[in-house]
């Protein structure tokens, strides 16, 4: 289904603790990086997300705790439970994506390949699976 998938992340183990990162331009990067931002003190049972985007694709990484990401393309729905700082959750463009089940103190970042951009979302369910369905008839 469209690419998404779990990236193995970079990990230098010390005694002392241990140190990831994400390099731009890498062989696990899938895009050029534009924008970083984070969700946290996210409350109990609140959901994120709940949109898609035309072009901007995203890198998913839980820096603390956990959350479960939510993926549909309109026929299927996928759930990847992110709770590991050197695992990062690609998430291409047309992609419905809903997040939940947030732990206490989770912090969540999000890697994107476009400038915020609000014309870029699709917030609407229905607004979606049309979106997806015309561009599958154009391919």
């Amino acid at each position: 289904m469209n690419g998404h998938r779990i990236i193995n992340l970079r990990k230098i183990a010390d005694k002392r603790g241990n140190l990831s990162f994400i390099e731009e331009n890498s062989e696990e990067m899938p895009f050029d990086i534009r924008r970083v931002y984070w969700i946290y003190d996210v409350p109990g049972g609140e959901k994120r997300g709940g949109h898609a985007f035309k072009e901007n694709e995203e890198l998913i990484v839980s820096l603390s705790g956990s959350f479960d990401v939510i993926l549909d393309d309109g026929r299927e729905k996928y759930r990847y439970s992110l709770s590991r700082s050197y695992y990062g959750l690609y998430v291409p463009k047309g992609l419905w994506r809903e997040m939940d089940n947030f732990s206490t103190n989770s912090v969540c970042m999000i890697l994107s390949s476009v400038d915020y951009d609000p014309s870029d979302y699709i917030r609407d369910y229905e607004e979606f699976l049309q979106y997806i369905g015309n561009r599958q008839h154009c391919l």
